[in-house]
């Protein structure tokens, strides 16, 4: 469609310097050309802008499946015991130093957010560790949860946690997502209600 209206006004165009008229578009043909653009560039933009999006995403994704596969092997490594926060994040970082590694906020996909949980009834720590990295500033926040055993619903986050079904605070690996987080920090997941989505079994979709 746009190419032959380009054809039909270079035909003109053409035309016109054959018969000794100054070459030129006319106003309407210039507007009709314009229109054809606009009509384009909005069809474009939002399908470019999804596709970042979604990029972004995974990009979040892929970095928290290598976290948590460098989190468990320093699990194993550690006598089966997850070492606290701040020591298992520069662990992290060094396994895998493309990647910022912290006890606080992530503000990208590639600052991974780490917490520690522990069982305050039985006195075992290190028994959990939680991972989350946003895709965007302002984007959705990726969880990745890996428990040994039952978390203690009073320690928080797990408290949150435990109000998601599937269960997030039983043992297992469990994957999970909040859309357009303010904020994205592993230590405080936001309770149920609040558009959350946990699953067991790989990332859900995208919200």
């Amino acid at each position: 469609m746009f190419s032959s209206a380009i054809q039909r006004l270079n035909d003109r165009r053409h035309a016109a310097g054959d018969i000794g008229e100054d070459a030129g578009f006319t106003l309407i043909e210039l507007m009709v050309v314009l229109l054809i653009l606009a009509i384009l560039l909005a069809i474009a933009i939002p399908t470019f802008l999804g596709v970042t999006k979604s990029a972004n995403d995974r990009a979040a994704q892929s970095n928290l499946n290598t976290a948590l596969v460098n989190a468990k092997a320093s699990y194993q490594n550690n006598s089966q015991v997850y070492l606290a926060s701040a020591a298992l994040a520069t662990a992290l970082g060094t396994a895998e130093p493309s990647l910022t590694f912290t006890t606080g906020t992530s503000s990208s996909q590639s600052v991974v957010s780490v917490f520690v949980g522990s069982n305050p009834t039985s006195g075992t720590a290190g028994t959990g560790v939680i991972l989350a990295a946003v895709s965007k500033n302002g984007g959705n926040c990726w969880y990745a949860v890996d428990n040994t055993i039952q978390q203690t619903i009073t320690d928080v986050p797990y408290a949150n946690l435990h109000g998601y079904t599937p269960d997030a605070s039983a043992p297992g690996t469990f994957y999970g997502v909040q859309k357009n987080a303010s904020t994205c920090t592993a230590a405080t997941i936001a309770a149920t209600g609040t558009g959350n989505v946990f699953q067991a079994n790989g990332f859900p979709p995208t919200p």
